[in-house]
């Protein structure tokens, strides 16, 4: 048994508007999702997620993505919304109750499909995301560009298309191919998380054009997530960190709840434990029998 994250930054359940909202505009089954409505796929649980958890303001990354993988409200814990990288307070917060720590410590194997560049590695900026923060202390290897070449790692834009600018002359791949490579990785571990953030780049620049592109990419690539995964065995849930991509009218996030999507086993059991995002990791343990 075990569990793939799929962690889609800035994507909320807005209003089914072409003019401004990219999901209303594609052309999608799985992922036409909206505010007051079911979820188009059949096969999934659609809960929509509180992303502000009580805190006023905009809901921001750092805070949100630390609430998803601690179980904590990271927002009120702090009294406000942080964006960007993961300050000292976040890093407190996360530092052995992250889902890859506790996994860990229960005996589980916990991986971040993620590649990550050797300019990176190389030199750690001293604040760094949520995401390598929470690897970090976990004691668990960083995905290298040579697992990626080795079909063993998903780069954060999963068809390796910006590698080659950056200088890493990687073949490129199509959404089926990566995510076949992710459910394959998946497959071999307790728990496992992927990371995408292009949505939320694109949600603030509000390129229509570029949005749809995306989005119909992204579900090509759970499309084959979903097909090459044991659903009998493993459980798949995507979430979001806060609204942004579902409304082209500001380049701001957005208040709106986020989708948190749900398929295989144990989906019914686990979405009915989620409310907020400080809900998502606590019922992932719970359906692992960790706690």
């Amino acid at each position: 048994m075990g569990v793939l994250l799929l962690f889609v930054d800035g994507i909320g359940l807005g209003e089914p508007d072409p003019e401004t909202n990219p999901f209303a505009r594609a052309r999608l089954d799985r992922l036409r999702l909206f505010r007051d409505r079911p979820s188009p796929d059949p096969a999934a649980i659609l809960v929509p997620t509180d992303a502000c958890m009580g805190v006023e303001g905009l809901p921001q990354s750092a805070t949100g993505l630390t609430a998803i993988l601690s179980g904590v409200n990271a927002s009120a814990a702090v009294g406000r919304h942080v964006p960007g990288c993961c300050i000292p307070s976040l890093t407190a917060l996360l530092d052995g109750r992250s889902l890859f720590s506790r996994v860990k410590a229960a005996g589980g194997s916990s991986t971040f499909a993620n590649a990550y560049t050797p300019a990176y590695l190389e030199n750690l900026p001293r604040f760094v995301s949520v995401s390598t923060t929470a690897v970090r202390q976990a004691g668990l290897p960083f995905r290298t560009l040579e697992d990626l070449r080795r079909g063993e790692a998903v780069y954060h834009d999963f068809s390796n298309r910006l590698l080659p600018d950056r200088g890493y002359p990687i073949p490129s791949l199509t959404p089926q191919e990566a995510g076949t490579r992710l459910a394959r990785l998946a497959q071999q571990h307790t728990f496992t998380m992927y990371e995408h953030f292009l949505t939320d780049i694109v949600g603030h620049s509000r390129n229509m054009g570029r949005a749809v592109e995306l989005v119909e990419s992204l579900e090509a690539f759970l499309d084959a997530v979903l097909a090459r995964i044991d659903l009998s065995g493993h459980l798949v849930i995507l979430t979001s960190d806060h609204g942004n991509l579902e409304d082209l009218s500001t380049n701001q996030h957005t208040r709106n709840p986020v989708p948190t999507l749900a398929w295989g086993r144990g989906a019914s059991e686990v979405a009915a434990r989620i409310a907020i995002l400080a809900d998502i990791a606590p019922a992932i343990l719970r359906h692992l029998g960790m706690v």
